[in-house]
């Protein structure tokens, strides 16, 4: 994602803890909206706040898509795990684009995460998102049809069923890039923290921790 500066998130930062509570005047995270920071912040009011913009989850300061992440990613993640979040909230300030690829890599990295472990329930949405993401970038990148990362060969192959059943249906879709920026990538997000976050795996925090490093990377 290009940037008008240089964000770096250290490796194993996730590893290390805060030596210090944070100062009093500081809003502690917690789920949901805020009327104010007296009454808490979520991930992007707090990013609102230290960016100097107006009080709101939604700052003009953050990619869209990323924000919409990050704001699944603090509702989302157990109380005791959500001071971890606090640490990446300068890494989003200022971190956005109008490269439409960013959309799309970020919706593909959540697919893609949340495949593999997800509900069989949710699996052939989520192989949809990840076949239609590929197909949109490869519009955009001009490379050829049906290309797949090696991440989504992996991700697709976890679950060959619904894999099968998303080539079918997807073929079916709104092939434009503009849809799948108002429909497909927007969906592909809601649809794949919520799956990372329910499943039956031994640490569902610490992927969701992961992943929200992953797409501030993309």
């Amino acid at each position: 994602m290009q940037t008008g500066r240089t964000t770096n998130v250290p490796r194993g930062f996730l590893m290390r803890r805060a030596s210090a509570d944070p100062p009093k005047l500081v809003p502690l995270l917690s789920r949901g909206k805020h009327r104010s920071p007296r009454k808490g912040a979520c991930f992007m009011e707090m990013a609102s706040y230290l960016a100097g913009e107006r009080w709101s989850d939604h700052p003009r300061c953050t990619h869209p898509l990323l924000a919409s992440v990050a704001r699944l990613v603090n509702d989302l993640i157990s109380d005791r795990k959500r001071r971890r979040l606090v640490e990446l909230i300068p890494a989003v300030i200022g971190l956005t684009t109008k490269d439409p690829r960013a959309d799309v890599r970020i919706a593909l990295r959540c697919a893609t995460t949340a495949l593999p472990i997800a509900s069989a329930e949710r699996q052939n949405a989520l192989a949809v998102a990840v076949v239609t993401a590929e197909r949109t970038l490869a519009m955009l990148e001009g490379g050829p049809p049906g290309h797949l990362s090696a991440t989504s060969v992996q991700a697709l192959g976890s679950s060959p069923l619904a894999t099968r059943w998303a080539l079918t249906f997807a073929s079916g879709l709104d092939a434009s890039v503009d849809g799948y920026l108002r429909f497909g990538a927007p969906t592909a997000v809601r649809l794949a923290v919520p799956a990372i976050a329910e499943a039956c795996v031994p640490d569902p925090d610490e992927l969701l921790c992961e992943l929200l490093v992953a797409v501030i990377g993309e």
